[in-house]
This record gives structure tokens, sequence and C-alpha cells, in this order.
């Protein structure tokens, strides 16, 4: 993340207040749409990888907030799950995931969310997150905290693994690689209080940064599913980075995030495990 120096530059040059609303109002556009079509899908389609749906709501929320931040700020690139890169700014993008957890959505299974981060030279620098069915809206901004529905928020203060509940998912290509998690998923749930698998990964950071869940590592995921949900994590007071061991990068697809307490033991118990074959389960 960023150095002192580099963060006063950003804030003298953006105003950080105004597009922290932005992103908020953004936000709660996908929260209108999910919810007044939440049971009334009209169409499914694959885009390609075992399980990776796409809906004609995602695809309307993403059109909707597209034509809000272009008229709001017309200026900022916008780069969005469904339709890829609009090109406007060097500096600044804004980054959207217009409903994740499709899966979930598609069945009924009330844990989705739409996911707004923009990005400075492609590092988070504020964002939000709503999460309809709890009525909650997640958002931070840099240098300046973490709230839900503007209370602050921190990450749990829990210090030992054992005393733990983590969150984790999936990749798509889970199927195929063995550059998985399924280990890691066994292995944790024997050394915590348990490993939930929520199926969406905006709303699992959003858990962490509100000390709903203690940590939450992923592997196989997009610009999208990060972008709001680090900074979000960050600037509750929790670590992130690549895991077991690196410094966080969007690019990599990969995220640990957890309460600073817990972060050497988290990591060190993930260093320690062998994934499984996947040709066991086919």
């Amino acid at each position: 993340m960023f150095e002192i120096n580099v963060i006063d530059e950003i804030k003298s040059e953006f105003d950080l207040t105004n597009l922290t609303q932005i992103a908020k109002d953004t936000a709660l556009i996908g929260n209108e749409i999910l919810i007044k079509n939440y049971n009334k899908i009209q169409t499914i389609t694959s885009k390609g990888r075992k399980g990776d749906l796409v809906t004609n709501v995602d695809l309307e929320v993403e059109e909707k907030i597209k034509e809000y931040l272009s008229a709001k700020t017309p200026n900022i690139s916008i780069h969005a799950e469904e339709s890829g890169k609009l090109i406007k700014s060097s500096k600044l993008t804004w980054c959207i995931d217009p409903l994740d957890g499709t899966t979930n959505y598609s069945h009924g299974y009330p844990f989705f969310g739409t996911s707004v981060g923009l990005l400075y030279k492609n590092n988070p620098i504020l964002g939000a997150i709503s999460v309809p069915y709890l009525n909650e809206l997640y958002s931070a901004c840099i240098g300046k905290g973490s709230y839900c529905n503007n209370k602050k928020i921190r990450v749990s203060n829990t210090s030992k693994l054992i005393e733990s509940l983590l969150v984790t998912g999936f990749s798509y290509d889970r199927f195929d690689i063995e550059d998985n998690n399924y280990s890691e998923f066994c292995y944790l749930t024997h050394k915590t209080r348990g490993v939930r698998r929520g199926g969406a990964a905006a709303v699992d950071l959003a858990f962490v940064a509100s000390g709903k869940v203690d940590g939450y590592w992923e592997r196989g995921l997009e610009i999208w599913d990060l972008a709001a949900g680090a900074i979000i994590v960050k600037e509750a007071g929790g670590i992130i980075s690549d895991y077991p061991n690196g410094e966080f990068s969007l690019s990599s697809g990969r995220i640990l995030a957890c309460s600073p307490k817990l972060e050497e033991e988290l990591k060190l118990e993930l260093g320690n495990v062998t994934p499984f074959n996947k040709n066991i389960y086919t």
C-alpha cells in the first residue's frame, strides 16, 4: 500500500470525500436493483468456466452503475466485470462487481452484494460494498477508517487461531488445477472454531473488516473481487497480503486478510498445508 507522502499527494489532488460518497451511492444503486429482482431472474448463462454464471440482473446493475459513474465522474476510467475496461484516466479507475455472489443470487441464497472500488495507479484507495439482505453498506477511504452504515468498524481482537472463525472461497478453475485450497479448508477447519464458505469474496472481506469473521484467504480472484474489500479491511485495522507470504497485489488474485494478531499464526499454518491431488475427485 501507499507511503504517507503518496497518500498526502492523493488527498491534495482529488476530493476523496466526494468520491467516497459517490462509491456509496453507486453501491446502493446495485442494492436497489438486486432486491427488486431477487427470485425474479429471467436469464442465467455460463461464461464458459464451470460454475461461472452471469444473469440478466448482473448486466442490468452494471449498466446502471456505469451510466451513473460516467455522469458523476466523466474523467475516471471504469473497469467492470461483465463489460471490461472503459479507459478515460491514467490515474483513477472505478472497479465494479455489479453482483458479487451470482451463483448464490441465482439460487435465491441471500449472500450477495455490489462492490465498487476506486484505484489510484492500480492500488485501492476507497470503496463501498452493499450487502442488500442484511441492509448493510460498508465503506472506507484511505486514511479515514472503515464504516458500516456510517458507524466505524474494526477487525476482531482474536489472537489465537483455535479461537477464530475463518472464511474462504474456491476459484472457478479449482476443477482443473492442483493449486486449490481444498486441503487448506480441511486443515484449518481442525485448527479453528470453523471455516465458512460464503461464496461472495467482497462480502467476505467486509465481514473481516467488521469483525464478524477473524480471517479470510482465497486465490483465483479477479481485480473487481478485491478492489473495495481490500481497502475496507486495511482501514479497519486489518492486514492484507498475498499468502502464505508476500506483499498484497491486486494482479496476483490471492489475498489473506485478517486481524494483525492472527497474521503470524495463520500464515504459518497456511504454509504447512500440501494441496490435494485434484485427480482424487475426478
